[in-house]
């Protein structure tokens, strides 16, 4: 009887796969046990077991970190609709009554009226706000036009004496009443002095102190340098506004710095002087017929062959004239500056004829020209300074027993 046992083949036993477990043949009951197959199953026991330890690490190490993500996950959105909550609380309706701003739920939306306020002029105007509701600038509701202020820049020499710091102190307070914008540059000789820079300090109008470094042997009137000085940093840093020269020891309105804004070019106005030699006034300064000028008042004979008659706190003109002369096709090539060579009392007429050519191209200021505006006094005490500092250093020679 023939035998239907199938001797396996050797190699059949020993054959394994390419990961290294054993082929179902060899761990069959059938198959024959040798050294060979039991060696592979030991190790492929070692690695099955290394390779599930190394899975669970792997496992606990995900599953921890998938803890901790969605942990920081349910924060994140904890804190979200925390803050959408009270977002929603707290702006899902404004309603200002002052400015009539609303905001719409979820819009977020500002939208602005168009706002008009009164001035004190009593003209209309109104606001023009931009997509923020920020206010830009003044318009006229009548003619659709912006007209900005424009700035004031007036020059002041000074120097050390006995009433400089009344005299100083009393033009920075009438600065301080202008509006703004105003720029007050202050020009001393050789230093800047404590004294000047404390009441300046104090005024508290916007000012520039300036120094002029002129040799002193060679001056024959300080005031026309210090005047060049402040003319040259307007012209170095093109400061726009209206140039005024306002002597310190001088007498103004406020009305004269308010009517300074209207010029366009060139503006003058009548001044009242005390003659020194004589105890009587001295009216000097344009003739008007509206704002045209037509001729000039004048009572000195030694001053009747100046071209311009006018004082030099009487006029003022727009800076622009310094450092662009060809918008206005000035007729002075040379930069405009104080000529110190010329006579006393013809510094204002050479002036003046370098930036205009005749009374065409200057303004009349003051209805008419008929009002004094500023008053040129001669109250200085010369041969006395001040003392050091405003302090006395010892009393007085006689003091009274209460």
């Amino acid at each position: 009887m023939a035998s239907i046992r199938r001797t396996l083949s050797p190699a059949y036993h020993d054959r394994t796969y390419q990961n290294g477990a054993a082929s179902a043949a060899a761990n069959s009951p059938l198959s024959i046990s040798s050294p060979s197959s039991q060696k592979n199953f030991t190790n492929n026991s070692t690695n099955s077991y290394s390779t599930l330890v190394l899975r669970k690490f792997l496992a606990s190490i995900f599953l921890q970190r998938r803890h901790r993500f969605r942990r920081s996950l349910y924060h994140c959105f904890f804190f979200f609709l925390l803050g959408l909550f009270i977002g929603f609380f707290t702006n899902s309706h404004v309603d200002n009554t002052n400015d009539n701003v609303s905001v719409n739920d979820f819009s977020f939306e500002i939208k602005p009226p168009h706002v008009n306020v009164q001035l004190d002029d009593g003209d209309n105007r109104s606001i023009k706000h931009d997509e923020f509701g920020v206010s830009l600038n003044f318009i006229n509701a009548n003619q659709n036009s912006v007209s900005p202020m424009k700035q004031l820049i007036v020059i002041t020499p000074t120097y050390n004496r006995a009433m400089q710091g009344y005299f100083l102190n009393r033009l920075g307070q009438l600065l301080k009443l202008v509006k703004p914008p105003l720029l007050w540059i202050v020009v001393e000789m050789k230093t800047a002095s404590f004294e000047t820079a404390d009441v300046l300090r104090k005024t508290g109008v916007m000012y520039r102190h300036l120094v002029c470094d002129k040799n002193l042997t060679n001056v024959k009137d300080r005031g026309v340098y210090q005047r060049n000085t402040a003319l040259e940093h307007i012209e170095r840093h093109k400061l726009d506004g209206i140039v005024y020269f306002a002597d310190d020891d001088n007498v103004y309105s406020i009305e004269l710095f308010e009517s300074l804004r209207e010029i366009s070019r060139f503006g003058t106005w009548p001044v009242a002087m005390l003659a020194q030699s004589k105890n009587k006034a001295i009216l000097e300064g344009p003739v008007c017929n509206g704002t045209q000028v037509i001729g000039w008042h004048t009572n000195e004979k030694s001053k009747r062959l100046r071209r311009f008659h006018v004082d030099m706190s009487g006029f003022a003109f727009n800076s622009t004239i310094l450092w662009d002369p060809k918008r206005w096709q000035c007729p002075y090539l040379n930069p405009i500056r104080q000529l110190d060579t010329v006579k006393e009392g013809f510094q204002e007429t050479t002036f003046i004829e370098q930036v205009v050519e005749d009374e065409s191209q200057m303004e009349g200021i003051s209805p008419g020209c008929s009002r004094v505006l500023n008053w040129h006094l001669h109250l200085d005490v010369h041969g006395l300074v001040y003392p050091r500092g405003w302090l006395f250093q010892k009393n007085l020679d006689v003091n009274l027993p209460i």
